[in-house]
């Protein structure tokens, strides 16, 4: 048998194989990239301003292509994305910049661990190892230069794209705008309050986003409680527009239920 992209006890399986986590992770993501500096790139293509949640979707299923697929397979699907990206560049005739690359790598590592921290307790150094080590895989299949060769150093490189990458911009303010279109004025407000969960300090900042309410992590763990006993289904219908209820229902990989790490 071929061996897999990532191991099939890795960390990284079990988050991205739960859709709680996934979803998570890309309501992090969403503030956090709104910021970017790079963001102009995904208004050149329309890809983002006119879908964000499809958009969320396909990279979902991007991401799981590679994370549970063998190496051969993955390398594909990694060799797909690096050619969608070449065409837009010739389209555009300007490279992406190579930090735009690192910014979009380094958000899923740290929303990966900041959902499941969320959701399941703090992961231990190993977990967190393991984690880096199949993105930075990732990030040099994908020839992003200049990755941090541990967990530890980026820590610090992860800090100071975070000051120098972000600023709020008319981008910032579009985006925010068509997710409170898709999503309707209550969950546009979950949106909103459990992004200022997830988020680093200074994305909370940038983006105003209201203070983290005393009740707001009992609610997130009430919440797991319910998945945990049957009720994801309904939950999901309530948190997602319907048009997207079958891309929710196909989060799920073949794969073991993830849980809480024990370290």
């Amino acid at each position: 048998m071929e061996q897999l992209f990532v191991e099939e006890q890795s960390i990284v399986r079990k988050i991205w194989g739960d859709p709680d986590l996934v979803l998570l992770i890309f309501a992090g993501a969403a503030a956090e990239f709104a910021l970017n500096r790079a963001v102009d790139w995904l208004f050149f293509t329309n890809a983002l301003p006119a879908d964000p949640i499809g958009r969320l979707f396909s990279t979902v299923r991007y991401a799981q292509r590679i994370i549970f697929a063998p190496v051969s397979q993955a390398r594909a699907t990694l060799a797909s994305i690096s050619a969608i990206h070449d065409g837009v560049e010739r389209a555009r005739r300007q490279r992406i910049p190579d930090w735009a690359y690192r910014d979009v790598l380094y958000m899923l590592i740290d929303y990966s661990r900041r959902a499941y921290e969320l959701l399941y307790g703090r992961l231990p150094a190993a977990a967190l190892e393991d984690l880096y080590d199949a993105f930075v895989r990732v990030g040099r299949e994908l020839q992003i230069p200049q990755l941090p060769a541990t967990h530890q150093e980026w820590l610090s490189d992860r800090d100071g794209h975070i000051e120098r990458d972000l600023a709020y911009s008319i981008f910032t303010r579009q985006l925010f705008e068509q997710y409170r279109r898709q999503l309707g004025c209550v969950r546009y407000q979950i949106l909103l309050e459990t992004q200022a969960l997830l988020v680093p300090p200074r994305v909370r900042t940038l983006l105003r986003l209201p203070p983290m309410r005393l009740l707001a992590i009992p609610c997130v763990h009430a919440y797991s409680l319910a998945a945990q006993a049957g009720l994801r289904p309904l939950a999901h219908r309530v948190l997602i527009p319907a048009e997207y209820w079958g891309e929710i229902a196909q989060l799920t990989p073949a794969t073991p239920r993830s849980g809480p790490e024990r370290g």
